[in-house]
């Protein structure tokens, strides 16, 4: 009877760890890319206006004026108030430092206002550039292009990436003489739309020339594969 007991007991202190051993398995981490090159539809511009004043009232009102003559002009070529915003207005000395053994003075004013705005319409914006520069505008900012919709084509770089991780994990585990298993986890790395690439000359019928490029929206996916003895 002593026998049967400890055989019996020896059966259940072994088991559990069989069972351990046979549940264990590897895994295979990949990250795969995904790009998609588009065509942008819509562009970005921020310009702006600078005038200068003995008074700080006056450099102020001037500029006022000039930028109520960039928002006509703009109005004129079809820019819809809702695409047109007020992203700074500055109003600062401006200093005679000339004379390093006095101290410095005030002989004017400086006063900005720039405008941030978005051109739908890409076959205007040569000549919208002309336009708004002969309407007084004197500082160009910087010009970029997006997409007004990017939806879908963030999709497709998602479905990219995925296909490209899976095409890593079939590499490896080929590689290293293992069967893929099952997905235990998927995480996105964060779709982003970087600056202009591929650049394309393109006439806009204006005197200002534009380059136009396909604007690269890029996505990551994390996978984690199991593996199959």
């Amino acid at each position: 009877m002593q026998i049967l007991i400890l055989a019996t007991l020896a059966v259940f202190i072994t088991f559990p760890s069989v069972l351990m051993a046979q549940s264990e398995t590897g895994e295979i981490v990949v990250t795969g890319q995904g790009l998609v090159a588009v065509e942008p539809d819509m562009a970005v511009l921020s310009l702006g206006v600078t005038r200068e004043s003995l008074r700080a009232r006056d450099a102020m009102s001037d500029t006022s004026r000039a930028v109520a003559k960039v928002l006509s002009t703009l109005e004129t070529v079809g820019i819809a108030p809702r695409d047109i915003q007020t992203s700074s207005v500055s109003l600062s000395p401006r200093w005679d430092r000339s004379d390093r053994n006095a101290t410095p003075r005030v002989v004017g004013y400086v006063a900005s206002n720039t405008l941030s705005i978005r051109i739908r319409d890409l076959d205007v914006l040569g000549g919208l550039l002309d336009d708004v520069i002969g309407s007084g505008v004197n500082q160009m900012n910087g010009l970029s292009f997006t997409l007004s919709d990017p939806g879908p084509f963030e999709d497709e770089a998602r479905v990219k990436a995925v296909e490209s991780a899976i095409a890593k994990a079939e590499v490896l585990a080929s590689a290293a003489n293992v069967t893929l298993g099952s997905i235990r986890t998927i995480s996105e790395g964060g779709a982003n739309r970087p600056a202009t690439v591929q650049f394309r000359q393109e006439s806009f019928a204006a005197d200002v020339p534009v380059a136009v490029g396909d604007v690269d929206i890029r996505t990551s996916v994390t996978m984690v594969f199991a593996i199959s003895e």
